[in-house]
């Protein structure tokens, strides 16, 4: 036992733990032989000086870890020599590595504790000058360091922009494969409306046009699929107008009152996407939105920027009015957080037995006497005497029209003229090989093709054309606002009492796969606008549908130069 002098006896300790004792006593002392600041002689010869300014006041740190006499004053005087670098620093803007950077015989450091979080490792700081000699010794000469420093930047642009293309790659395979195994796990189960007595007593269900629409969606999509040459309706940004007028139709529901675009279709040498496109997709949307006893009168829409056919388009519909006679429903389309179109829309409860009254079907030549857009371009382009320049454009049309889902023909008849102008335009027009669709779809069709051929019949009864000279010089052509109208005639009355009245609301009362006649006309055009109106016509001369739009129509003329009144001295009389 012995005595700690402190009232208390404690064993002896063993040999091992007087070891321990003595090394970390002999470890103390060689940390307090480091501390000590450095002697200084009594002769001034003998004492280190600054090797900047000859001063004796040196920084012992400096001298100690970096073998660097310089004193406090030139440290802040010169900091492009004896400032501090972290290793992050040295390894990005000289390129040295770990293990140079760790030999301090190679290159000293001062060690500093983190000063962002304690329990982060020691900070290495380098003498900036230090680092400088030998990185200038390692690359030869700062010339070749900025050379090695811009190779390795070029390749790391490389390597990243290789990942990205190679992420992008897996995702668009992952993608696809997902789209196909959930096209593929979708089960499509007919559901078929009410019966309609025919012959003999024998009854028969047709399906509702939502779910026949489907099923005529499911049946093109492979078809557009083996005869299209690109794969753009799966793939990339669907900038080619697709064959069947229903997939250009196409949204998918992904809330209440919400859907989106699945194909969209940028026109050659437009500004964006079709705007027939995005008013019968708002259509769509809207009338899924309708209970089935109501029917589409108007629509009225405003274009507030043009939509981006890379991205898909979001439709939210509103309900905003529920009436006994009508109803209405406004629908705005959002594209990368924008609104980019507004349109609202009115549906009606059919009153067949209200009178009638109608303009009268101009006299134009059948649609079997007209000839197609197609064969008009054709025509164009194996003329000898049309310029190289125009060959290619109508090239171009050409394959744009034969690919349209909407066939074409202008109808060149008895056409208004004044003073050797043609002031109206007549079009037939139809949706090529599609079924009878019930009328809610047809007149979604009807709005597709309302908008070809509508704003650009001001731009031709003005005479301006693109490519032309001048004022003759079509610059700018967008659409502002569109409108339709729609009537509908009653294709079976039985009795004039309000009791016995039988009538089909929806029945086809006009078919989109017919023959429609579009006449345009462009009552006034001024300030850089036009506004037409057009009606459409069954062959058998019942007016269906009257339309309006408004839209931007620039000559390429310059604005006049504003000229100042000139100044003037004279009094004013009071």
């Amino acid at each position: 036992m012995v005595n700690s002098k402190g009232g208390f006896l404690v064993d002896e300790g063993n040999k091992a733990d007087e070891d321990l004792r003595r090394k970390e006593k002999e470890r103390e002392h060689q940390r307090n032989v480091h501390n000590l600041d450095m002697p200084m002689f009594l002769d001034p010869a003998l004492n280190p000086k600054c090797r900047e300014c000859q001063s004796m006041d040196i920084d012992p740190t400096f001298l100690k870890v970096f073998k660097c006499s310089v004193c406090k004053t030139c440290q802040n005087a010169k900091p492009e020599k004896y400032s501090l670098l972290t290793k992050t620093e040295c390894k990005t803007d000289y390129l040295l590595t770990d293990p140079e950077l760790r030999d301090e015989e190679v290159m000293p450091h001062l060690l500093k504790a983190n000063p962002h979080k304690s329990t982060y490792a020691n900070m290495m700081l380098f003498l900036r000058f230090q680092v400088e000699e030998f990185a200038w010794k390692k690359w030869g000469s700062p010339e070749a360091l900025d050379v090695e420093y811009e190779r390795r930047t070029e390749e790391k642009k490389k390597n990243k922009n290789k990942k990205f293309e190679q992420s992008l790659k897996d995702l668009r395979k992952r993608t696809k494969e997902s789209i196909w195994q959930k096209r593929k796990d979708e089960e499509h189960q007919h559901q078929f409306g009410p019966t309609e007595g025919i012959k003999n007593g024998v009854g028969k269900q047709g399906p509702t046009w939502k779910l026949s629409l489907l099923c005529t969606q499911l049946q093109q999509r492979f078809v557009v699929l083996l005869n299209s040459s690109t794969f753009i309706m799966e793939e990339g940004l669907n900038q080619v107008e697709h064959e069947h007028i229903s997939t250009s139709l196409e949204v998918e529901q992904i809330e209440v009152n919400l859907f989106r675009s699945k194909s969209l279709w940028l026109p050659l040498r437009a500004r964006g996407v079709f705007g027939g496109q995005v008013i019968s997709q708002a259509l769509v949307s809207a009338t899924s939105c309708v209970r089935s006893e109501f029917a589409l009168h108007s629509l009225h829409c405003y274009f507030l920027t043009s939509a981006s056919p890379s991205t898909p388009i979001v439709y939210s519909v509103e309900r905003l009015r529920e009436g006994r006679s009508y109803v209405t429903r406004s629908v705005k389309a959002v594209q990368n957080g924008h609104i980019i179109f507004i349109m609202l829309c009115s549906f009606q409860k059919p009153e067949p037995w209200q009178p009638t009254h109608q303009w009268s079907m101009p006299d134009v030549p059948a649609p079997e006497q007209c000839e197609d857009e197609e064969v008009a371009y054709m025509r164009v382009i194996q003329d000898p005497k049309t310029h190289p320049a125009m060959v290619q454009f109508f090239q171009d049309q050409l394959t744009e029209r034969a690919r349209s889902p909407i066939a074409i023909k202008s109808a060149k008849g008895q056409q208004e003229a004044e003073g050797g102008r043609i002031v109206r335009y007549s079009y037939w027009m139809k949706a090529r090989d599609i079924p009878v669709y019930e009328a809610p779809f047809q007149k979604c069709i009807l709005s597709y093709a309302s908008d070809m051929h509508f704003i650009s019949t001001a731009s031709r009864i003005m005479g301006l054309r693109r490519g032309g000279k001048g004022a003759e010089s079509l610059a700018m052509l967008s659409t502002l606002d569109h409108s339709i109208w729609f009537y509908r005639r009653v294709l079976q009355v039985l009795s004039y009492k309000f009791a016995s009245l039988t009538y089909y609301p929806f029945s086809n009362d006009f078919h989109a796969g017919d023959w429609l006649l579009y006449e345009i006309d462009c009552p006034r055009a001024a300030s850089g606008r036009a506004i037409v109106h057009g009606r459409m016509y069954t062959r058998d001369g019942k007016l269906v549908a009257v339309t309006s739009q408004e839209g931007v129509v620039r000559a390429n003329i310059k604005e006049p130069a504003l000229q100042q009144a000139p100044e003037t001295n004279a009094q004013p009389k009071l």
